[in-house]
């Protein structure tokens, strides 16, 4: 087992380099990577504690800087040390920069900036706590995508994802004998999804919700037998309708989300996976 220290330094809350390390240290076996995340760092006082920091745990530095002032101390300090600092984003404003004619702002944070997109995040959240597991199907009419699916196959974490990314998402559970809420069917303008799973694992996520929730009797609720019959007649119905039906057996909610986004752009005559409007 190799041990790394991988040290993640950010002017701004660091979730850049978070996803960027995740990504990256993923790809690797047998390794255990000890992750140090320094956010916030914006005086010099605090650049140089950590800088003492990484002295004392040397290993690999990424960072994410927009002070010149601060950057010039973190790198003096790890070429001094002969410590690897790799400056994530550069290349990136080095590359727009050029193709722009314009010089970039050197403004931590501005990604989180209370902008029009920010406002319509918080917005798609809250419709999507509103619009779960069934609830507001009066407002369905609003929804940019619904799905719907068997009792824990992942809807209400992936609405939340697509929430997060701004899209208005609300969830539908198909419940075996019960015929389907009005408002679904009334909601054309909506994309409509299917998410099902494999009916072993289906069984024992839904035996451990029963557990957490000291509920240990037996119940159809669990038997493999009636969970295979709601998972078919569940997805004979997405059939019936013409619904696209994502299996999220073996996917993460981010690759679910990634297969829904990608339909729903060429659904609304976008490339796939966008675009996206940040601009100011």
């Amino acid at each position: 087992m190799t041990v790394l220290n991988l040290h993640l330094v950010s002017d701004s809350t660091g979730e850049t380099l978070n996803h960027i390390a995740r990504a990256c240290t993923a790809q690797f076996e047998e390794t255990e990577i000890i992750q140090h995340t320094w956010s916030l760092i914006r005086s010099d006082r605090q650049m140089r504690l950590v800088c003492e920091a990484i002295g004392q745990a040397p290993g690999i530095v990424i960072y994410t800087l927009m002070q010149d002032e601060l950057r010039d101390v973190l790198t003096a300090h790890c070429a001094a040390s002969n410590i690897t600092a790799i400056p994530v984003l550069e290349p990136v404003l080095a590359a727009l920069s050029a193709k722009l004619g314009r010089a970039f702002l050197h403004q931590p944070g501005r990604q989180h900036a209370l902008d029009r997109n920010y406002f319509r995040r918080i917005e798609a959240m809250e419709y999507a706590l509103s619009c779960d597991d069934g609830q507001g199907l009066d407002r369905l009419q609003k929804a940019e995508v619904i799905l719907v699916g068997v009792s824990r196959s992942s809807k209400t974490p992936t609405c939340m994802y697509l929430a997060n990314r701004g899209i208005f998402a609300a969830n539908v559970p198909l419940i075996a004998g019960a015929s389907l809420p009005p408002g679904l069917l009334e909601a054309r303008q909506a994309l409509i999804v299917g998410l099902t799973r494999d009916v072993e694992g289906l069984v024992d996520i839904r035996r451990n919700r029963m557990k957490a929730m000291n509920e240990n009797h037996e119940t159809s609720y669990i038997d493999p037998e009636s969970v295979a019959r709601e998972v078919l007649a569940a997805k004979r119905l997405c059939a019936a309708q013409g619904w696209p039906v994502i299996d999220v057996s073996r996917r993460s909610i981010e690759e679910t989300a990634a297969e829904i986004l990608s339909w729903l752009a060429r659904r609304q005559g976008k490339p796939a996976g966008g675009p996206e409007n940040t601009g100011s």
